[in-house]
């Protein structure tokens, strides 16, 4: 069972620590390098917890609305590349929007605890994979960035007209 707190608490971790955020970009850009995002529902999937950063693995686990399950299709071309995906469903357990006096917590002034039904979707990524993603993309960034070159431009011969415009003197008519 998911707690938005929870969730509130990972996001948090990340933004303090610079190593999982860029361990999570580089997540990211598998994902998307794997072309993951063209399947259903993917590209809509939250962050949940993770990125857990162990000695072969980067494992992240990402949540969605249970009516919006992400495209399977999408886990099985991961599991191409080495990669584990685990599908469940869970609860994700929020604070009631308050409208009534019937949406408090009874002896508070906090909102009932809804739980809504999320698909999570956890995946282990080889560190390997992520590395070699990584270096690509640094070669060819690199490779964009470099400046380029301006040729030089080779002497042109003097045309007549050049020369006789350079003999005449200026307002003399030819």
């Amino acid at each position: 069972m998911q707690d938005i707190y929870d969730l509130i608490k990972n996001v948090e971790s990340i933004y303090d620590s610079n190593t999982s955020f860029t361990v999570l970009k580089d997540f990211e850009r598998v994902l998307d390098e794997l072309d993951l995002y063209v399947y259903e529902n993917w590209a809509e999937g939250e962050l949940c917890q993770g990125p857990k950063i162990e000695r072969h693995w980067v494992t992240c686990s990402f949540m969605w609305p249970r009516d919006k399950m992400p495209d399977p299709m999408g886990g099985k071309r991961l599991i191409d590349y080495d990669c584990k995906v685990f599908f469940k469903k869970d609860h994700l357990i929020q604070p009631r929007k308050i409208e009534s006096p019937d949406d408090y917590r009874p002896g508070t002034k906090k909102g009932k605890l809804d739980r809504k039904p999320i698909w999570v979707v956890t995946i282990q990524m080889p560190k390997s994979l992520v590395a070699d993603i990584f270096t690509g993309y640094a070669e060819e960034h690199e490779f964009i960035t470099q400046p380029a070159v301006a040729a030089k431009a080779p002497e042109l011969e003097a045309q007549p007209a050049d020369q006789a415009a350079a003999a005449s003197p200026e307002g003399e008519v030819i």
